[in-house]
């Protein structure tokens, strides 16, 4: 049972990784959208292609307030938030309690 709990935390810790690396990302799409970029630049494509599929989706259901603000990085932050909140801590508990 020490091999499996201790997979399951590697496991917790991966997805916290994972999750806390795509929220930098997503930070870093919403402060590049409020200059104009050049479009040709890798590191802003890579952005863009890595954060569009999630983006959209939820721009898309949203409602544009009337300033044309996009509040979809919001929503896709508070539910990374949520998601390592619940599921990366219920992991890791769950390794805990399998020692």
């Amino acid at each position: 049972m020490f091999f499996l709990s201790n997979l399951v935390l590697a496991l917790a810790k991966l997805l916290q990784l994972v999750l806390e690396v795509y929220f930098w990302i997503i930070i870093a799409r919403a402060i590049l959208s409020w200059v104009s970029p050049d479009p040709f630049n890798p590191v802003v494509r890579f952005l863009y292609r890595v954060t569009e599929p999630v983006l959209r989706p939820i721009r898309y259901r949203l409602p544009t307030v009337a300033t044309g603000l996009d509040l979809s990085p919001v929503v896709v932050l508070l539910v990374i938030k949520l998601v390592e909140w619940s599921v990366v801590d219920s992991l890791r508990d769950f390794g805990l309690s399998l020692r």
